[in-house]
């Protein structure tokens, strides 16, 4: 069936895994059509899902823990998704994908120039639907004991520990990392990482601002709720990148459940914010001065 005779939306891709049976024609925003309803259909059309599986198993083989690539080999950041590599990964497709055609030709067909495969291909990878149903269930876990577990040190290390550890192993974590470091020149990388941080750090607000509600919490005077979340997020990518980077490190320690992440962010939530029947109403900076300005005299 071609793109043109099915229906719109994503009721021809039933039977393919999550997130690929859901409507992706707000995710993939450069493919060749003109018209709304034909940006919709090929972004429905099986034909697309099965050359993003063929590209997201390329992220998963080259940007995933364990890979064999070495960055001085002079292998492009984005080399493993050429139009020639992904042509060739999607006729190794696994059912249900499709694997059959030319792929170069259905490339071409989708995304001119190979560029915007790449940007579409980036804004499914970093699309939120590719944590769920795990990350839903991981969230609420975390609120219940964020808000009513007796040790809140402990579930604060808790969470920082796998959040940091599930960052390390995540292709998609390690490619935007990457993407940050080299996005200062290329505005549409640019505009999909912060798309990314938009989504990803109201998630976490909506998290600290219960946390903060169920422990009779305030932010200090002058700090706000993306100061909170922005500090903390900035935190954990140099943490994640540092593990990374240099595993012998220990920033993540797998045998003991902890990570420094986790003393970094006690360390912030007991510098941003005050119990609310005991708020000195003073900011940081006048709460660093005050404690420590005077052991000068």
């Amino acid at each position: 069936m071609s793109d043109t005779d099915e229906p719109p939306g994503p009721r021809n891709k039933r039977g393919l895994p999550s997130p690929y049976q859901q409507d992706l024609s707000g995710v993939l925003r450069n493919l060749r059509r003109f018209t709304p309803l034909g940006r919709r259909l090929q972004a429905n059309s099986r034909e697309t899902a099965a050359l993003l599986a063929a590209g997201m198993r390329l992220l998963d083989r080259h940007f995933g823990p364990g890979t064999q690539q070495r960055v001085n080999s002079g292998f492009l950041l984005l080399g493993p998704l050429s139009l020639r590599k992904v042509a060739e990964e999607f006729n190794r497709n696994p059912p249900p994908f499709i694997r059959h055609g030319n792929g170069e030709a259905l490339l071409r067909g989708r995304w001119t120039p190979h560029s915007n495969f790449i940007i579409d291909l980036l804004n499914f990878a970093l699309w939120r639907e590719n944590y769920r149903p795990e990350y839903r269930k991981q969230r609420k876990a975390n609120i219940e004991r964020l808000v009513r577990g007796p040790d809140f040190a402990g579930a604060v290390h808790e969470v920082a520990h796998r959040h940091a550890a599930e960052g390390v192993d995540l292709p998609q974590v390690r490619l935007s990392l990457a993407l940050m470091a080299a996005a200062e020149g290329d505005d549409e990388v640019r505009r999909i990482i912060s798309a990314v941080y938009v989504d990803y750090l109201g998630s976490w607000k909506q998290l600290y601002a219960t946390v903060m509600r169920a422990r009779h919490l305030r932010l200090r005077e002058g700090l706000t709720l993306d100061d909170l979340a922005d500090v903390l997020s900035a935190a954990n990518d140099g943490m994640t990148l540092r593990a990374i980077g240099d595993p012998g490190a220990g920033v993540v320690d797998h045998d003991n459940d902890r990570s420094l992440m986790g003393s970094v962010a006690l360390a912030v939530i007991y510098a941003f914010l005050e119990p609310d029947e005991d708020a000195s109403g003073l900011t940081l900076e006048q709460a660093v001065a005050a404690r420590f300005d005077r052991r000068l005299y």
